[in-house]
């Protein structure tokens, strides 16, 4: 049994002559709540981009469970063939900041979509599959209903429906309430603390830092493109370095 679901080792991006992640390194095991947290341009969105192979990396080894979707070799970064990237790409979610939903498409064909021409999955499942979703993220009165109908806390539900219903092993948020009101905010949230008393593993890029404190098993501070403090939420809140205090101090003030 594989206990860790990611792992990486010195992971680094280059865009032109900026350095952006630097040498990250981290695993995140089964069941377990990672927060990734950091002032604006720390790359913390950049190291999500990298982990879920939307941008290639520049250097380090990305394995999900047990297997090796990049790796460095002569100083370069060389990814496994498209069949295995294929695979392996189905072991994760990613739940964006902007929802990125088929506008044209109903809420059911949006969680739909993917596991009927990605997966293969039976239409017939695919569809009990949506209904389960989305009845307990508590839009099964906005199956027929198109994105633009719904509240921005509602297209973020629907874009997290849309995301477990590939059934992944881990699931990335990319600040998921950064485009929200506070009301909004709440509903999202609530969703994911959901998630994890379901004992879903979750990497998630969040400025909400009570959320991260309540909902985290582990918190990693990021600037500059390197990670420069990592522990539990009491570790992180109770004795964090110089830095993070700085940081924490804005949101607790």
């Amino acid at each position: 049994m594989q206990d860790k679901v990611l792992e990486i080792s010195h992971m680094k991006k280059v865009y032109g002559d900026l350095s952006v992640l630097k040498d990250i390194s981290l695993s995140v095991k089964k069941g377990e709540v990672v927060s990734v947290i950091g002032p604006s341009g720390s790359g913390k969105s950049t190291l999500l981009r990298c982990a879920t192979m939307l941008e290639r990396m520049d250097g380090g080894e990305l394995v999900y469970l047990g297997e090796r979707a990049a790796y460095e070799e002569n100083g370069k970064c060389t990814y496994v063939s498209k069949a295995d990237l294929k695979r392996i790409r189905k072991y994760y979610g990613l739940v964006f900041q902007n929802f990125n939903l088929f506008p044209h498409y109903t809420v059911l064909k949006n969680v739909m979509d993917a596991p009927v021409s990605v997966d293969k999955v039976p239409k017939q499942e695919a569809r009990q599959r949506a209904d389960a979703l989305l009845a307990q993220l508590g839009l099964a009165d906005k199956t027929n209903v198109y994105p633009h109908q719904l509240s921005g806390g509602q297209q973020q539900r629907v874009s997290i429906a849309r995301a477990l219903a590939l059934q992944p092993q881990i699931l990335f948020f990319d600040e998921p309430t950064s485009a929200l009101d506070p009301e909004l905010t709440g509903e999202v949230l609530k969703v994911i603390r959901e998630l994890a008393r379901q004992h879903m593993t979750m990497i998630i890029v969040t400025h909400e830092m009570q959320f991260a404190r309540e909902l985290s098993d582990r918190i990693i501070f990021m600037e500059q493109g390197v990670i420069q403090q990592q522990g539990t939420p009491e570790e992180i809140f109770t004795a964090p370095n110089a830095r993070v205090k700085e940081f924490i101090g804005k949101f607790a003030g």
